[in-house]
């Protein structure tokens, strides 16, 4: 009996987590030169992995990128593009570049923080189109990530323009965990019953 009330106090807590865990959505992108516009023959290749958090306001930024052709002068968030996975937009996040990202390199890695309720983090011109705050650049930025209308890219010196990009899609949720939780509820529920029967 110890050991099912422990069962049933565990997945309680599983449950219960899940939807604290459903506020972050993470979205994923390969960053390629086919995948610029216009597209390029750039050997290059990147990940990019963003995750946005509505209640904490909160975007992380993970990127890692090797085999470009000339050596890195930018990188940042462009949003919103006209229609999903295609075409361009203005930069929507920190402007030359995001703060720290390696510079001068052909291959590196970057992860960053992001608190969005900072001017700092956006493109000041896109703050101004968004209603001139930043919970309404936040809101902008995160429904184009939502949407597809949203890509991360990297500049370079032999690609001004961008030498790899990728538009931001979501990535698998990890939803095991909502099932598992509600499941564990389940089974601790009809173990219990049938034990008190």
């Amino acid at each position: 009996m110890k050991y099912l009330l422990r069962a049933f106090v565990l997945a309680a807590a599983l449950a219960l987590l899940a939807p604290i865990r459903s506020q972050a959505q993470t979205f994923i992108a390969d960053l390629t030169g086919p995948n610029e516009s216009p597209a390029n023959t750039s050997p290059g290749k990147g990940h990019a992995k963003v995750t946005i958090n509505d209640a904490t306001s909160i975007m992380t930024v993970d990127v890692t990128f090797s085999g470009l052709q000339g050596t890195t002068t930018a990188s940042h968030i462009h949003a919103p593009t006209a229609a999903p996975f295609t075409g361009t937009a203005g930069v929507a996040t920190t402007t030359p570049t995001f703060t720290g990202f390696p510079l001068g390199v052909s291959s590196g890695t970057f992860s960053t923080v992001l608190d969005m309720t900072q001017a700092t983090s956006y493109n000041p011109a896109f703050v101004t189109a968004n209603g001139g705050t930043t919970a309404g650049a936040q809101a902008a930025l995160f429904s184009a990530i939502r949407g597809g209308e949203a890509y991360l890219n990297i500049h370079t010196s032999s690609f001004a323009g961008g030498e790899i990009r990728g538009f931001l899609t979501a990535a698998p949720e990890p939803g095991t965990l909502s099932l598992m939780g509600g499941l564990g509820v389940c089974g601790a529920l009809f173990l219990l019953r049938r034990r008190c029967s």
